[in-house]
């Protein structure tokens, strides 16, 4: 895809009439050929808004997935200022979103203790035990969002819905659980 400049290829002005095609038919190729007449405006918009490339690249790409449910919901009178602000629009969110998301270094999610790499360890069975032992002595708060965050792989916002806590709780209950299990952990092996 090209992202930087308009193709050669001779392109329909009658937005309306394609846009009216895609709602009647589906036919992901009449959007696509709309969609890619303003691909240098979203991209542009996409790049001065959230200033990498690689990021405006994958957010094109988003927006021409929102496109295909979002043209059907709404009367669209003009697709080219629809579309510019619908990818401004999104652009803003994803700013906003990741200003709320938590940056975590490597070096605070990778334990130090060689304890806590059973791989690390002669012996694999007792450290799992070991640390059985220690995820039964977390309050229950703890060893559910402990759990389902680490052993279940679930994000933050999937063990609040589970457990019913809130956001923030869930977030506390496995922090102070890491902490808490870091401890017990460095006890077991002295």
């Amino acid at each position: 895809m090209n992202f930087f400049k308009r193709t050669n290829k001779p392109v329909n002005t009658d937005d309306e009439a394609q846009l009216d095609s895609y709602r009647k038919s589906g036919d992901l190729a009449v959007l696509g050929s709309l969609f890619e007449k303003y691909m240098p405006l979203i991209y542009g918009v996409c790049l001065k808004y959230l200033k990498d490339d690689e990021a405006a690249k994958d957010a094109v790409m988003a927006i021409f997935e929102e496109l295909i449910i979002k043209v059907k919901q709404h009367n669209i009178k003009q697709f080219r200022s629809w579309v510019y602000v619908l990818s401004r629009n999104y652009c803003l969110m994803q700013l906003r979103s990741g200003k709320r998301m938590e940056q975590v270094s490597l070096d605070d999610v990778m334990e130090s203790v060689p304890f806590l790499h059973p791989e690390e360890n002669n012996n694999k069975e007792e450290a799992l035990r070991a640390l059985e032992r220690c995820i039964e002595k977390l309050t229950e708060g703890q060893r559910l969002s402990v759990s389902l965050f680490y052993l279940e792989e679930k994000c933050y916002k999937e063990v609040a819905d589970i457990t019913g806590f809130t956001l923030n709780d869930v977030k506390s209950y496995i922090q102070n659980g890491k902490r808490n299990l870091k401890i017990c952990l460095e006890k077991n092996r002295e």
